[in-house]
């Protein structure tokens, strides 16, 4: 193939460009819980994040990853001009990281799948038409848009309930803080093993059934609530830090908790989401190497560390925006209702792995925590900055579109005579 080595370039490139986008907006969302609740602090998260998402990405972010993404295009029609393939990957990865790079800069939390799936849809559609798109793939993703945040955020308001049931509306909220919190230690332990197994480890063939997965599943559970025993068994509960507010102690316990929903929330989003960056770069090397179009491609090392290292460096140079704005501006959080809203988002993406049904882990993230909020009242939440997001998650994938269209002419034209 012509023009290979200069293709493989820009495939990096741009790759690493997309990966730095997911780590700037993505990654930093589903940190910004724990930031926002003072849990962690930014430089906290960015060392948790750098350690457990790249463990993920690296060691669980897949052997073989499907070259288009998402099926969402019918791979057969471009069998007789595979360098469109190519043009139309490096488009998606340019258009879709800018998109990114735009959101994080206004501090929008976007759904990477989102704007690298409207990217694709763009390049499709200019490079081989209409037909090209399987449409009934691409409305079951956009159907995401309303099922996430709705499902996310009834979890999480019925969460939330049940720690001012049983802990922040009692007489001894210190004494049932102690007795229930290890109890919700072992459903995120249960709950993050589930999406691990379910999501992150699906590539390497561990072919475990899922009773099997549930019985590990259970195991971490046990071991995370012993931990957490441990640790809180170690916690100096000092009364007078609750005379300005009531439950300073009882935060001090939550806070406990959200370290472990920090730690188990990188590692999976690390194990799924940098197939976003790296897919497309898969298939480009896979075009490139055999002159052909195929479903899948054995996944170089040198790929899922290229996606590894960018997820780390967007977040530790970029993310404190969009953490600042799902984290503290939504509606106020605290490691209680931080805790609520990350177990939520975590049990829905359980749910959907099981059900089938598409989720973008960002707006199951968002919805969480206005699940939260309500959970409160209205008036607890900024409803100037939940439309800013809503109306960001509509232009996505227009936006992905529009400009991966551009950037396949502007290939296209460079490289083909």
């Amino acid at each position: 193939m012509d023009h290979a080595t200069i293709y493989l370039v820009l495939a990096a490139a741009f790759g690493l460009f997309m990966a730095w986008g997911i780590g700037a907006n993505d990654v930093a969302n589903a940190m910004a819980t724990s930031v926002g609740a003072k849990a962690l602090t930014i430089k906290q998260a960015i060392i948790v994040a750098a350690i457990f998402e790249f463990a993920g990405a690296f060691l669980a972010g897949g052997q073989v990853t499907a070259t288009i993404r998402k099926g969402i295009v019918d791979s057969e029609q471009l069998s007789g001009n595979p360098e469109y393939l190519v043009f139309g990957m490096l488009s998606a990865l340019l258009a879709a990281g800018i998109w990114l790079a735009i959101a994080s800069r206004r501090g929008w939390p976007v759904s990477t799948t989102h704007s690298i799936v409207g990217a694709i849809v763009g390049f499709a559609i200019a490079g081989i038409g209409m037909e090209a798109v399987k449409w009934g793939q691409v409305s079951s993703i956009a159907a995401s848009w309303v099922v996430s945040p709705l499902v996310s955020g009834f979890i999480a308001f019925l969460i939330f309930l049940s720690v001012q049931k049983l802990i922040l509306r009692t007489d001894n909220p210190i004494a049932n803080a102690r007795r229930y919190v290890p109890m919700y230690i072992f459903f995120v332990g249960f709950i993050l093993s589930l999406v691990t197994l379910f999501k992150g480890l699906k590539h390497i063939n561990l072919d475990l059934s899922v009773a099997q997965s549930y019985a590990i599943a259970v195991g971490c559970g046990l071991v995370t609530m012993a931990i957490g025993i441990v640790l809180i068994g170690r916690l100096k509960i000092k009364k007078k830090a609750d005379k300005d507010f009531r439950f300073t102690n009882v935060e001090k316990i939550f806070g406990v908790l959200m370290i472990f929903t920090a730690c188990g929330m990188a590692f999976a989003h690390g194990s799924n989401d940098v197939a976003n960056a790296i897919g497309p770069v898969a298939a480009i090397v896979s075009v490139v190497a055999s002159g052909e179009v195929s479903q899948s491609a054995a996944l170089p090392t040198w790929v899922l560390l290229l996606g590894a290292l960018g997820i780390v460096f967007g977040l530790a140079t970029y993310g404190f925006k969009v953490i600042r704005t799902v984290g503290q501006r939504i509606t106020e959080l605290t490691p209680s209702r931080g805790f609520a809203a990350e177990l939520a988002a975590a049990t829905t993406v359980v749910i959907a792995s099981g059900t089938g049904i598409p989720i973008s882990t960002t707006h199951t993230l968002v919805g969480a925590v206005l699940g939260v909020g309500f959970a409160r009242g209205m008036e607890a939440i900024n409803l100037r900055v939940v439309g800013n997001i809503f109306l960001s998650w509509i232009v996505t994938l227009p936006a992905g579109a529009i400009l991966a269209v551009f950037f396949f002419y502007t290939l296209k034209g460079m490289f083909t005579p």
